[in-house]
């Protein structure tokens, strides 16, 4: 088996840009709806939950975009194609 392409992290950024905006507004809305004097007790697991759906779908992403790539690159006879020849 061949290398895998490479995928730009700048692509995993983009694709996910929408879900850690969600994300960003949600922890503080977790952390700003605790009680006084209670913030930490208040939030924390709220947002470790939060959390650790946003690592999965971070994860599950990048190993999708990298899938995709290999199977985009794939040749299905096994060669690379070559352009053909003047005539």
């Amino acid at each position: 088996m061949g290398k895998q392409p490479y995928v730009s992290p700048e692509r995993l950024k983009t694709a996910l840009r929408d879900d850690f905006e969600a994300l960003a507004e949600q922890v503080m809305k977790a952390v700003n709806n605790a009680p006084d004097g209670a913030v930490i007790a208040g939030s924390e697991f709220q947002v470790r939950d939060l959390l650790a759906k946003f690592r999965e779908k971070v994860y599950q992403t990048a190993i999708q975009m990298r899938a995709e790539a290999a199977e985009a690159a794939f040749s299905p006879s096994g060669r690379r194609r070559r352009k053909a020849a003047p005539q």
